[in-house]
Parts: C-alpha cells; sequence; structure tokens
C-alpha cells in the first residue's frame, strides 16, 4: 500500500459560513468518491483557503462528515493579487494501491480553473 497525496479546490460566491462548509463536504465528498476511499484510507488532510475566506474552519465540515479521528489542520493561502479569489483547497494524504497515474483530483465550480491540465 502507498501514500498517495490527492488535491483538489473549490469556489465559493462569497465569505459565508454555510457556502464554504456545504462547499468542502462537496469537495471531500467528490475526492473519496472519485477515487475510491474509505475514510480509514484517509492519513490526514491539510485545508487552505484565500485570506478573504476568514467565515469558518474547513476541517469542520470534514469532521462533520465523519473524519473526527483523521488529523486535519486548515491554513491561509498566501495573498498573490491575480489569485483566484474565495477559493479552498486540499490536499489529502491517504493509504491506495492505485498508482500515482490513477489518482483523480478534484476541482470544482470556479476552481476547475486553477488545473485545467487535470481537473475532472
Amino acid at each position: 500500500m502507498a501514500v498517495r497525496a490527492i488535491r483538489g479546490a473549490t469556489q465559493v460566491d462569497a465569505d459565508d459560513r454555510e457556502q464554504v462548509l456545504e462547499a468542502t463536504r462537496e469537495l471531500v465528498s467528490a475526492v473519496m468518491e472519485r477515487n475510491r476511499l474509505d475514510r480509514d484510507d484517509v492519513i490526514s488532510i491539510l485545508f487552505t483557503a484565500t485570506p478573504d475566506l476568514v467565515s469558518e474552519f474547513p476541517a469542520l465540515a470534514a469532521r462533520e462528515l465523519g473524519f473526527g479521528d483523521v488529523p486535519l489542520m486548515c491554513a491561509s493561502e498566501i495573498a498573490v493579487p491575480h489569485a483566484l479569489p474565495r477559493v479552498l483547497r486540499l490536499m489529502a494524504h491517504v493509504e491506495s494501491d492505485a498508482p500515482r497515474s490513477e489518482i483523480q483530483h478534484v476541482y470544482l465550480r470556479g476552481a476547475v480553473a486553477l488545473r485545467k491540465d487535470i481537473a475532472q
């Protein structure tokens, strides 16, 4: 079993607590489904948010999905002037038999523009 890193991102319309939680739940669920993962496969998840998102910690949404025993961390992205606004990102470290080439990175909503080369 190998350790793999899975990237993902999504965008919200506003810095609204419910939007942050809903979009994060959608992103985590999509990463899990597209990579055929169980919660026990997840080693840790690092969440980041652009500096314009401060209404809630994205990790709370993962806890609400049952990831309470998984190490979760939130951080702020650097404030790059030309960056896409209101973006939530994640990097999940998982145990998987899938080769790196088969890992499905997930970019949703407006965040598809960030990685058109690998967005699913």
